[in-house]
This record gives C-alpha cells, sequence and structure tokens, in this order.
C-alpha cells in the first residue's frame, strides 16, 4: 500500500499550529513519517475522506490529548470520530499536554484506560523520542 506512515495524529484543530506541530516536527526529526493533517490534506479535498486513507495508511494511532482536544470530543466533531476509529486499533498512545489523565478519562474512560505519556512528566521532544522508539520497533 502507497505512502504508509509509522502513526497517525489526532489532534484538535486548535492545535495544528502549536503542540501538534511541535509533536509532528519533532517526529519527522527522528525519522517517524507522520499522517498530519495539516500537511496531508490537500485544498479542495474532503477532510472525513482524506482522514479516512490516513487511518487505513498509518501503523500507530497517537492522540495529543489537550483542552482543546477534550472539548472537541465533547462535540462529537472531526476529532471524535478519528478516535473511534483509533480506539478499534491495537496500538493507540495518548499524549496528555496542559491536561491530565483525570480530564481524559471523564471524557474518554477508554483512551485514558490505554498507557500512554505526558509533557507534565517531561519534554515533548523526549516523548517524541519514546514514540520513535516505539515505532521503529
Amino acid at each position: 500500500m502507497p505512502d504508509l506512515r509509522d502513526v497517525f495524529l489526532c489532534h484538535a484543530w486548535d492545535d495544528r499550529k502549536g503542540a501538534a506541530k511541535e509533536l509532528h516536527d519533532s517526529l519527522e526529526s527522528l525519522g517517524v513519517s507522520v499522517w498530519f493533517s495539516e500537511k496531508d490534506v490537500a485544498l479542495g479535498t474532503g477532510l472525513l475522506r482524506e482522514i479516512d486513507k490516513g487511518l487505513v495508511k498509518s501503523r500507530v494511532g497517537i492522540v495529543l490529548v489537550t483542552p482543546a482536544l477534550l472539548s472537541r470530543l465533547r462535540g462529537e466533531g472531526i476529532a471524535d470520530k478519528e478516535l473511534s476509529a483509533l480506539l478499534a486499533r491495537d496500538l493507540l498512545v495518548p499524549i496528555v499536554h496542559n491536561t491530565t489523565y483525570e480530564a481524559l478519562r471523564e471524557v474518554s474512560p477508554l483512551l485514558g484506560s490505554r498507557s500512554g505519556l505526558s509533557t507534565a512528566e517531561e519534554p515533548m521532544a523526549n516523548v517524541a523520542a519514546k514514540l520513535a522508539e516505539l515505532v521503529t520497533l
């Protein structure tokens, strides 16, 4: 299958130029190929269909959990649809940023039950390095 990616990065729209871009850039600098809506959805294409294709072509799901994402999940928007598809996978890693696992479990007990990483415990660069190790196994 062409254009396979190591990871699919699920994030809130509000984080696309901040934390999500930082994580994307850190992963790519470590040689990890990332499906990231900011670069993988061309102008004029259907967003949901492109996301669907990205999900199929990615080996590991990463969910960047921020206050904005938690708010979006409550609203059942596109991030909620991505999360629903990702929860069916074996390899799904939540990255908690500027929030807590407790807050995550209030919105998504299934995602909150997955082992993941927190930027409160280590910087984003270290989080990216651990993810890079995971996808090169």
